[in-house]
């Protein structure tokens, strides 16, 4: 079984941006959440998401993160 990296976002306040707060390592999506949660819940967020990197799709680059975790899910 494969391990995923998600990244995490949070908002603290309804209407605030969401900001990138890191990531988790995760075989999946529930599991992501969970260790998402438990990670970073040292604040009180109003929100909080998991994205698997895979599913970012880079724009304007053809290098970094998002680009490797892109090539990494289709080989």
């Amino acid at each position: 079984m494969n391990e995923f990296v998600y990244d995490v976002f949070t908002r603290k306040e309804r209407g605030d941006r969401l900001q990138h707060v890191g990531y988790v390592d995760a075989f999946d999506d529930e599991t992501a959440k969970i260790y998402a949660w438990t990670t970073y819940s040292e604040e009180r967020w109003f929100e909080m998401c998991v994205v698997k990197r895979t599913n970012v799709l880079p724009v304007n680059r053809v290098d970094g993160l998002f680009v490797e975790a892109q090539k990494a899910a289709h080989v």
